[in-house]
């Protein structure tokens, strides 16, 4: 999911030290009547967990036979590639509320008002102009979106009749999930101000990695956080919880572009809308399941579904 807010050092120099150093296919003929990229050199950042790196693969895969030379890096943090994008980053797969939030903060101090909801089209419109400020274009969002959610055990939800979040107010809980968690209004912030769980502890175990599914399975932590997105809950034998109280805004999928790398190759525009157009939950849920579940590359799987599509 992708959505953290966290300064991963190490990621932000990872990139910086590599950033320039490409790894597209430079004798792609743009596949599908394309190759409008001419050779032309992008970068794509985003962020490291196995939604997000299907999605990267998707544009990389797409760009790729559009006749770009595309290179993309994978950092653990937000932070690390919105520090340097625009400028040595010219695409990054994004959310609506994940980057909104992130911009807005960054421009209005750690205490701004939320901007997002769960509304796309009114979080988008109140997300752009901060966007654009930075030299950053949204385009159009997918009808797929990728909420945080927090799943427990089967056999805990069935014992303890938790169905919903909420049958966990007043609990004394521990976490698995990504570093960022604590404070987040869509995570430890959310579960503690309105849900009135008390977090005791928050285990860094990482965002739907499977040592956070380990954790919850042993009994080390109750709670897990995923996303409303992740084909492997039924095999591991968990379970997601409802939202009732409505913490998540809304993230759906939204290309964000620099303007500049945009006005430069306006063909970029129309590819990626398209690839939103071609996106659902169901959808995204079914091809990460081919990666996660089956163990087949995510490039495989990103070029057997532009085609079936016949976006490349």
């Amino acid at each position: 999911m992708n959505l953290r807010r966290s300064l991963a050092t190490a990621g932000i120099l990872t990139l910086l030290a590599s950033v320039t150093a490409a790894c597209g296919d430079d004798e792609s003929d743009g596949g599908g009547g394309g190759g409008a990229g001419d050779g032309a050199s992008v970068t794509i950042a985003t962020q490291n967990f196995p939604e997000a790196n299907l999605v990267g693969s998707l544009y990389d895969v797409l760009l790729s036979e559009k006749g770009y030379d595309v290179d993309v890096k994978a950092v653990d943090a937000r932070d690390a590639y919105m520090s340097i994008f625009p400028g040595d980053v010219d695409i990054v797969p994004e959310y609506i509320a994940g980057i909104g939030d992130f911009l807005n903060t960054e421009a209005n101090g750690e205490d701004a008002e939320p901007i997002t909801t769960n509304d796309a089209e009114a979080s988008l419109e109140a997300v752009r102009p901060l966007a654009e400020a930075k030299g950053i274009t949204l385009l159009d969002p997918s009808e797929a979106s990728s909420q945080n959610a927090f799943f427990v055990t089967q056999d805990y939800s069935e014992s303890e009749g938790v169905t919903k979040l909420s049958d966990l107010t007043g609990q004394s809980i521990v976490l698995a999930g990504s570093p960022d968690c604590k404070g987040r209004a869509d995570c430890e912030g959310g579960l503690t101000g309105v849900y009135g769980i008390e977090i005791s502890k928050i285990l860094p175990l990482g965002f739907a990695s499977p040592e956070t599914y380990q954790s919850v399975k042993d009994g080390e932590s109750q709670l897990g956080l995923t996303g409303t997105i992740d084909p492997n809950l039924e095999d591991e034998g968990l379970v997601l919880l409802e939202d009732d109280k409505g913490i998540q805004p809304a993230q759906n999928y939204v290309p964000a572009v620099s303007s500049d790398f945009l006005a430069d190759h306006e063909d970029v525009e129309g590819l990626l809308n398209d690839l939103m157009a071609a996106l659902d939950n169901d959808t995204v849920n079914d091809l990460l399941g081919r990666v996660t579940i089956d163990r087949e590359k995510a490039e495989d799987v990103a070029k057997e579904f532009l085609e079936d599509e016949g976006l490349i």
